[in-house]
């Protein structure tokens, strides 16, 4: 009999990218996270002994606890947090399960250090258009849904990164940025181990709209469109971010599902 209590792998993949996702925490033992050191994309590292130190910022949110097996450890915390008002599941057969059904992973090694907050901080040049929005909206759903980004002087980027213990992104000569023919995004979504079909489709939009390139694929001139008219929208970079991660939620959803779907106009009725 399936539990009120716990989430399947397959439903949680469901969720993560997408705003509804719930908060992801791993309290697998150090042991163990050592031995693979990946975590599922979205999740945060917190040990269960310091629950009552990370509890409070779960208010009103809805969590999912990843242990190594999904038994002990994540039904515990689970248990602690819904008894503290926090609706809390496990996932079934923990990080194992995840691992065994081929779901992605994202490689702790490659995340930036992380601020006394326990978030990833990027930096990356001002008045962003497509990539500088693009890679943020990924990052934020797919690998720390707490990070900062700062938007700063196209000279200053590299010196603020390296003096606020941040990571550059999508300038020349960095570790996030253009290889190639491939843009920012494409880079990241690679490196973080997140390649999927929607993201490798929403991928080539980006690349096509980033790199002047509308052939790609019949929505990059769309993205293009309204990426630049966000940045007529906004003068404030941080408000035109949250205005973009509702733009690349819908791309996303229509990459993942609705590829196939299309909207014609009923005809009608001679005489009608």
């Amino acid at each position: 009999m399936s539990s009120t209590t716990t989430i399947s792998p397959e439903k949680l993949a469901r969720l993560v990218g997408t705003p509804a996702c719930p908060v992801l925490v791993d309290v697998r033992i150090d042991a163990d996270y050592i031995l693979d050191p990946q975590l599922i994309p979205g999740a945060r590292r917190r040990s269960h002994q310091d629950i009552e130190s990370w509890m409070p910022a779960l208010a009103g949110k809805r969590a999912i606890i990843i242990c190594q097996q999904g038994k002990k450890l994540s039904e515990g915390t689970a248990a602690l947090l819904r008894y503290n008002g926090v609706p809390a599941e496990t996932l079934d057969g923990g990080f194992e399960a995840w691992a065994a059904a081929s779901l992605p992973l994202v490689p702790v090694s490659r995340l930036p250090a992380l601020d006394q907050k326990g978030r990833t901080v990027w930096v990356t040049r001002a008045r962003p258009k497509i990539d500088r929005i693009a890679c943020p909206w990924l990052i934020r759903r797919f690998v720390d849904p707490e990070a900062v980004f700062l938007f700063v002087t196209p000279g200053e980027v590299e010196a603020v990164a390296d003096r606020f213990n941040g990571a550059a992104f999508d300038i020349e000569n960095v570790f996030w940025s253009h290889r190639g023919e491939l843009c920012t995004f494409d880079v990241m979504i690679e490196e973080f181990g997140l390649t999927s079909v929607p993201l490798s489709r929403l991928a080539t939009i980006v690349r096509g709209a980033d790199t002047a390139r509308p052939d790609l694929a019949p929505e990059a001139p769309g993205l293009l469109a309204a990426s630049l008219g966000l940045s007529r929208m906004y003068a404030d970079d941080l408000e035109q971010l949250e205005a973009g991660m509702t733009l690349y939620d819908a791309f996303y959803r229509w990459c993942r599902d609705a590829t196939e779907e299309t909207h014609n106009w009923p005809n009608r009725k001679s005489g009608a």
